[in-house]
């Protein structure tokens, strides 16, 4: 039974597919070779005889990376996150705040090309490709990141060094000294949900992580991705940020 993929895999095949490159595809010959660096991919690929492919994504400048490693630091838990190698869907959206989308959003970003005298494009190399970099890419979502102009030592020593470097707390914050709580410090109170103690928040999770999880939609609306245009709806149900409605254009209630 084949497991599922990430929530950052099955979002760049989405993402693949606004642009046009539809997975599952028929890929031709064997990937011998695959190096994704800032803005590119280079492969080769075996068929007969040797081809080289080329897949060009805009990476990100010095500043937009700062703006986007300032924001990520801001967030504690999403810097141990991953610091930990591990991608959080919150990465996604500290992007978007920034104007600046992880993955692929236009077709205007990518750039293909194959030594193969095929017409076609994407060609069955440059499908074959595709699929090996997916399967890269659900491996390690810093692939990802580094397509974008930032791998996965440069951007953790980065965030290591603004942890490092955080200030301490501000002494004025409202928090009581350590010494002043002593006597409570280890007292463990009532159990939760019991004797009218309040129980345990339950985990959250996204209102719209379901469409994450979704089958990349076959067609689109004015070319928007139907699953984007669906999160508004999500979150509005849930209660979450009404005004997305009609940020929308979609009819509020």
């Amino acid at each position: 039974m084949t497991e599922p993929l990430p929530w950052w895999a099955t979002r760049f095949i989405r993402a693949l597919t606004v642009i046009g490159v539809l997975l599952p595809a028929g890929g031709q010959g064997r990937v011998v070779s695959l190096t994704a660096g800032a803005g590119r991919v280079d492969a080769e690929v075996q068929d007969g005889g040797r081809h080289q492919v080329r897949i060009g994504l805009t990476a990100f400048g010095k500043a937009e990376w700062a703006a986007i490693t300032h924001a990520l630091a801001a967030k504690a838990s999403l810097t141990v996150q991953l610091l930990g190698g591990e991608l959080p869907r919150e990465v996604e959206q500290t992007f978007k705040a920034a104007r600046l989308p992880l993955f692929p959003s236009s077709a205007r970003e990518v750039s293909l090309d194959c030594t193969c005298p095929a017409g076609e494009v994407p060609c069955g190399h440059l499908n074959a490709v595709f699929s090996a970099l997916v399967a890269q890419v659900a491996d390690d979502p810093f692939t990802i990141l580094a397509l974008r102009g930032r791998n996965r030592e440069a951007l953790l020593e980065e965030l290591k060094n603004r942890l490092i470097s955080a200030g301490p707390l501000d002494p004025g914050d409202g928090s009581p000294a350590l010494s002043d709580v002593m006597d409570t410090f280890f007292a463990c109170g009532p159990a939760p949900g019991l004797n009218g103690a309040p129980p345990l928040p339950a985990p959250w999770t996204a209102s719209d992580a379901v469409l994450d999880q979704a089958a990349p939609f076959a067609i689109t609306a004015d070319g928007d991705d139907v699953a984007d245009l669906l999160r508004p709806v999500y979150r509005a149900l849930a209660g979450e940020q009404g005004g997305e409605l009609q940020r929308a254009g979609l009819p509020g209630w």
